[in-house]
């Protein structure tokens, strides 16, 4: 380079791929978060974010399962989000912006395998009866015809939660949600 002279280094953006970029990084943050919350154990059961399929929603112990196995391509598939950003930004153009399209691609394939993977590890958890103590009504199994069953107000409510009349005859084998 000659005395005198100065690199101009500003480089002018169309909007598009500012707004694409944005956009990518915006993702990666959400996607990263839902990523770090599911690893440390502190992602609730949601309608929105996590791993949710019928097996992973079952309850909170295989919500946290799942999301603690699936964490850490929810990461990978942040990172992917963040490079098509960056690649936006530094190649530019038409160019740019197929890489970043790739990059998403990549990070939703990656994100749907930790969510598949995920998936399989809530279905090992061994699933709870459907009954009794599930309907909170005092037993693990259904009482004997000439056993009398708990009838409190609350054993009633749970068991029509359940759609049965009365948790004794809790006929919907896992349809109950143990009570916290």
């Amino acid at each position: 380079m000659r005395p005198g002279h100065t690199i101009n280094s500003t480089r002018a953006y169309p909007v598009w791929v500012i707004v694409v970029a944005v956009v990518l990084f915006v993702l990666a943050v959400a996607v990263g978060g839902v990523g770090v919350a599911g690893l440390i154990g502190k992602l609730p059961r949601n309608r929105w974010a996590g791993v949710r399929t019928e097996d992973s929603l079952r309850s909170e112990e295989s919500f946290a399962l799942a999301n603690k196995v699936a964490g850490p391509t929810m990461l990978a598939a942040a990172g992917m989000l963040v490079i098509g950003g960056v690649a936006a930004l530094t190649i530019g153009g038409v160019f740019g912006v197929a890489v970043a399209i790739i990059a998403v691609v990549v990070a939703v394939l990656t994100a749907g395998f930790g969510g598949g993977i995920g998936t399989r590890a809530a279905a090992a958890l061994p699933q709870q009866s459907g009954c009794g103590n599930d309907c909170n009504c005092g037993g693990h199994s259904e009482p004997a015809a000439d056993e009398p069953v708990a009838e409190t107000p609350e054993a009633k409510a749970n068991a029509a939660a359940c759609g049965t009349a009365s948790c004794g005859a809790c006929a919907l084998k896992d349809a109950c949600q143990p009570a916290h």
